[in-house]
């Protein structure tokens, strides 16, 4: 049963990834995992099921790590704010390790974002991330309205995607050498002066 599940996950995730969301259909899943239609509706209920379990399948390890070393990095620092540095590694290296080692995932996240699908995932399966990470950053930058919070926690998912897309391919270096640059290029940006002259209504 559990075989059958993994089976049609493998190869949701890999069709997916090739031809995206939209230009795959159950029939092909169906045809390459060697299962009937009735297996796919019987594990996942129809294709946007199938989707969300693949993406929870992925997700899940992520979140649990990046939430393990919040967890740990505000036990060291105490009352005190963690520091950016450190909320950036806990944020940016689960992912980006894990597709450094697993270029299948890159490919997937890549056509989630193109074909728009990331808002929704991201809301279902990152919201707890989301609102840990948000308040973390908001109290080690206290400099920053919440509204540059916000926008530059964007700037560095767009940096991440970007690296989980293409930089892992391109770039034959070593994971742990690329999470420290990627983590020193935000740092930069996150850690930047509020933007001279910029109020709550300009931001908006």
């Amino acid at each position: 049963m559990i075989e059958t599940q993994d089976k049609i996950l493998d190869t949701a995730e890999r069709l997916f990834g090739d031809q995206g969301y939209a230009g795959t259909s159950l029939r092909q899943i169906i045809a390459e995992a060697g299962v009937n239609l009735a297996a796919i509706h019987y594990h996942f209920g129809n294709k946007e099921e199938l989707l969300d379990s693949l993406v929870a399948r992925k997700a899940g390890p992520v979140n649990k790590e990046r939430l393990a070393l919040l967890d740990r990095y505000e036990a060291e620092a105490g009352p005190a704010p963690v520091p950016v540095e450190k909320l950036l590694t806990a944020f940016l290296e689960p992912p980006i390790l894990r597709v450094k080692s697993s270029p299948e995932l890159g490919r997937l996240m890549g056509r989630m974002y193109a074909e728009g699908l990331m808002p929704a995932i991201a809301e279902k399966h990152f919201h707890t991330v989301k609102s840990r990470f948000t308040a973390a950053f908001a109290r080690a930058l206290p400099g920053l309205s919440e509204q540059e919070v916000a926008l530059r926690l964007q700037f560095m998912i767009g940096a991440m995607a970007h690296t989980m897309l293409f930089a892992c391919r391109q770039f034959s270096i070593d994971g742990n050498l690329l999470m420290r640059e990627l983590v020193a290029f935000v740092v930069g940006g996150m850690s930047a002066p509020a933007v001279v002259g910029q109020n709550t209504e300009e931001m908006k």
